[in-house]
């Protein structure tokens, strides 16, 4: 797949979760101006991930997710480094037309040199110009994204192949100092069209 499909791929996934959760959400909408209800739900869905890939600071080491509730009250979830990301995602999405209510459960990691060195090791591993996996930085947001908390790593996202996510699961766990690495890669092609 080229690069601009995987990149709008990967900014679905990242930004809006899993798709059947939404899907399932959709059927309770109510609809003003007499739009279907699937149409202004997905409205409200492009919109609101359009506001959270757009933050300033949103970048390979924070993860957001959001739900869509029948009475289009957002969900986020996720995890950011910086409190700030916190604070404008829930402030954009509240002004997206739609929404009735935003149910802020993003969790901002704590402060710790140690993950912050840690981030940093992992980034290069996966990352560096002698991986294999260089190809996933290129993108505005790499599709690999690097959760640290208290020395334990998770990494999220969309690789294109199986081998892909396993060839970045070894990589990580090759970073000394981690107590532990867990992955929530999805395969390109067992993801639901």
């Amino acid at each position: 797949m080229c690069n601009s499909k995987l990149r709008a791929l990967v900014f679905f996934l990242t930004i809006s979760g899993f798709a059947s959760a939404m899907t399932r959400s959709a059927s309770g909408v109510s609809t003003p101006k007499a739009q279907p209800q699937g149409a202004l739900n997905a409205r409200v869905i492009r919109q609101v991930r359009h506001e959270l890939v757009t933050l300033p600071y949103y970048g390979v080491f924070d993860w957001l997710q959001f739900e869509v509730r029948p009475d289009n009250t957002i969900v986020l979830r996720g995890q950011v480094i910086k409190p700030t990301t916190k604070s404008d995602a829930e402030a954009r999405v509240k002004d997206v037309d739609g929404v009735s209510k935003v149910v802020n459960q993003i969790e901002v990691l704590p402060l710790s040199p140690q993950d912050d060195r840690l981030r940093r090791a992992l980034y290069r591993k996966l990352y560096g110009n002698d991986s294999p996996l260089f190809r996933y930085a290129v993108q505005a947001i790499p599709s690999i994204h690097i959760i640290v908390k208290n020395g334990r790593a998770t990494l999220k996202g969309v690789v294109a192949t199986k081998g892909d996510g396993q060839l970045a699961y070894l990589r990580a766990r090759g970073v000394p100092g981690l107590f532990e690495v867990k992955t929530e890669l999805q395969i390109e092609s067992e993801m639901p069209q």
